[in-house]
């Protein structure tokens, strides 16, 4: 169960990012060799806009389209298993979902990986890399272009949130634990065109203190979006993964919950 569900009508940068998430991913949790971590085989390519071809991993639905579609942005690992395995179990849910690389083939299996490969990749890249992802995820032919949303994990999540402010035509914009949630409506730009939103975050995370998840949604009332902030208790940061969201608890309660919000919004 959640803490707190509300429904309402009512940049944040490489550096802050790896502040926060440095901190949650030194636990001995982590396990390298685990098969969700390993890499993915992208199965799409586009050009990024400096002219570098970069790309993806494509999951389609069974049936014919045009469908609503989802970019899913992975963590700060990378594009790896995780990713493409939940990009599979939304696109079984009716969606085409696109999961890029916004590391251009970088993937780290240490939290000292992930930190160095975020200092060294230029926010201006991957924002111009998931940019591009959004062009070709629009473009494709199994995609109905008026029902494209966003959606990311913890880096990804961060990244959601901004591809919502600088990208018009978006449906919803959907953070999972994206470190420093916006805090000042101003900066939500033009999050208020691409409503819904949907914010969804551990009660007991490390990383983003329960004050800035309260001034996110703040935010986002005071540009009167329509959101819905979730918090769910005894869970801390990244707790939707491949192995956990069909295992019950807080993760599958947060998985249902997007899913219903993407039925509800794109369908």
């Amino acid at each position: 169960m959640k803490t707190s569900v509300r429904h309402n009508t009512g940049k944040l940068y490489v550096a802050i990012v790896v502040a926060t998430l440095v901190v949650l991913f030194t636990a001995p949790a982590l396990h390298a060799q685990e098969e969700h971590m390993m890499p993915a085989s992208p199965n799409v390519t586009y050009t990024s806009g400096d002219g570098v071809e970069t790309g993806g991993y494509l999951a389609t639905p069974p049936r014919s389209g045009p469908h609503p579609a989802v970019l899913m942005i992975h963590e700060w690992w990378g594009l790896n298993v995780d990713v493409t395995r939940l990009a599979d179990a939304l696109a079984a849910e009716g969606y085409v979902v696109l999961a890029p690389d916004a590391f251009r083939g970088s993937l780290a299996q240490t939290p000292q990986e992930a930190m160095a490969q975020l200092r060294s990749t230029p926010q201006e890249q991957i924002a111009m890399d998931l940019d591009a992802a959004i062009d070709f995820l629009k473009s494709h032919q199994a995609v109905d272009a008026d029902r494209v949303a966003t959606l990311g994990f913890c880096f990804g999540g961060t990244q959601s949130m901004h591809l919502g402010t600088r990208t018009p035509g978006l449906a919803a914009v959907v953070t999972l634990y994206g470190s420093g949630p916006i805090q000042d409506a101003d900066a939500l730009g033009m999050i208020p065109d691409n409503e819904p939103v949907l914010g969804i975050f551990g009660e007991e995370d490390g990383s983003i203190p329960i004050s800035e998840v309260n001034g996110f949604e703040s935010a986002l009332n005071a540009r009167n979006v329509d959101n819905t902030i979730s918090v769910y208790p005894g869970v801390g940061h990244a707790f939707v993964k491949s192995t956990t969201y069909n295992q019950g608890g807080a993760p599958e309660a947060a998985w249902n919950e997007l899913v219903a919000f993407f039925n509800d919004t794109l369908q």
